[in-house]
């Protein structure tokens, strides 16, 4: 098998080892991913995108900052260890975005780079990129992109409906909001007479009537895939298809971790997505309702029969493991990054993250410098592995060497 088909095999198994806007680990923050990451995003129940993120307008570029010494790859903390099929993935996401924009000469030299070896992708990369530390540390998280049963006719247990944008609900600047907001800044919102007022609560819009044809899912399914953008849907017939980001109410994102733990329900160590997911299986009614209704935030989906690559924020598809979601005011789409993570706070957390990425994606939690949301794929056990990523954070730019 030539070297790019076992990259190709590695990376379609690494989506198995998996959120994310946001997220898994986001569930605990107070703030967590707005969904989708672009339609991925991040459980950043994490702690979602998400794929933990919705589409957000390509940023500006990020503010200067004092330069920084620049060193090789080999004095990365981990490099000697890391996955050069992983490296590789995210270099080609990066190019990925507008030409590869400053890795323009290193995009147009790979196309034309063949490797035999695992080291020569290495002994390539260390001669073509530099890195710069960013100073301080921060919090990585993860997110993917789930996979859920849905029917199209509800039952006990399949009784909450796939919600599609409302007509009601439009954008509009902030100056034109009651009470006013921030002008220059668009914000969700309903009219009421003359008046534009903040959209409905998720308590509010799960109190109303669906009306027409929709597809049904489990209540807290449906909870974590707009923690995390999107998703995949299979029908009872077999039919698989994408639950896309279309919109979401403009709330702030309200980790229910939280309020799990302060009412005794959960003890702090047992916030992981899964644990979070169980409790709300296991409670499915009115009392799960109540507690996930402390999250105001709500997206809306776009069903697509059509679509089965999960997109980021910069509209790239997301190779996962090799992709995160970030703050765009910090950062740029499409620049590279490596990551240095350890110290994982929740039961059961791999040891740590070290490996270098793309910044392709955003979401609702994803806040500061350094903050990170890894995407690991889609399916059951990338959900498992997202879910137990939260970790203390170290980063480093990939610049080109010239």
């Amino acid at each position: 098998m030539s070297l790019r088909g076992r990259v190709g095999v590695l990376i379609a198994g690494r989506r198995l080892f998996a959120y994310g806007c946001v997220c898994i680990a986001a569930l605990s923050l107070v703030a967590c991913v707005e969904t989708p990451k672009a339609p991925v995003g991040p459980v950043s129940i994490p702690t979602q995108p998400a794929p933990h993120s919705q589409p957000q307008p390509l940023p500006t570029s990020p503010p200067s900052e004092p330069a920084r010494p620049v060193q090789s790859l080999s004095t990365l903390p981990g490099w000697e260890a890391t996955d050069p099929f992983i490296a590789l993935e995210a270099v080609r996401g990066a190019c990925a975005y507008r030409q590869g924009r400053q890795y323009a000469r290193v995009c147009d030299a790979l196309k034309a780079q063949s490797f035999e070896q695992p080291d020569e992708i290495k002994h390539w990369l260390e001669a073509r990129f530099r890195v710069e530390r960013i100073e301080g540390e921060g919090l990585l998280t993860a997110y993917f992109v789930p996979e859920y049963p849905a029917t199209t006719v509800p039952s006990a247990e399949f009784s909450q409906p796939v919600r599609t944008k409302p007509a009601d609900l439009v954008l509009v600047d902030g100056a034109q909001m009651t009470p006013p907001q921030p002008a220059g800044k668009r914000f969700a919102a309903r009219r009421v007479g003359e008046l534009y007022v903040p959209y409905y609560t998720r308590a509010e819009i799960e109190a109303q009537t669906v009306t027409g044809p929709a597809y049904y899912m489990r209540p807290e399914d449906y909870f974590f895939m707009q923690i995390q953008g999107s998703g995949y849907l299979t029908l009872e017939d077999g039919t698989r298809f994408m639950a896309a980001y279309a919109a979401d109410n403009g709330l702030p994102f309200v980790g229910i971790a939280k309020t799990l733990t302060e009412r005794g329900l959960l003890k702090r160590e047992q916030t992981s997505g899964e644990v979070i997911r169980q409790w709300l299986a296991d409670n499915r009614g009115p009392v799960a309702q109540e507690v996930m209704n402390q999250n105001p935030r709500y997206a809306f989906f776009s069903i697509d029969m059509t679509k089965m690559e999960p997109l980021g924020a910069a509209a790239i598809p997301l190779p996962a493991g090799a992709a995160i979601a970030v703050d765009p005011s910090f950062h740029s789409y499409g620049d590279l990054y490596w990551v240095d993570a350890d110290t994982g706070s929740l039961t059961g957390a791999f040891p740590a993250y070290r490996r270098m990425v793309a910044a392709l994606d955003t979401g609702g939690a994803i806040r500061g410098q350094i903050r990170a949301d890894l995407y690991m794929g889609h399916g059951d056990r990338a959900g498992r592995e997202a879910g137990r990523v939260k970790h203390r954070l170290r980063l480093w730019r990939i610049v080109p060497a010239e």
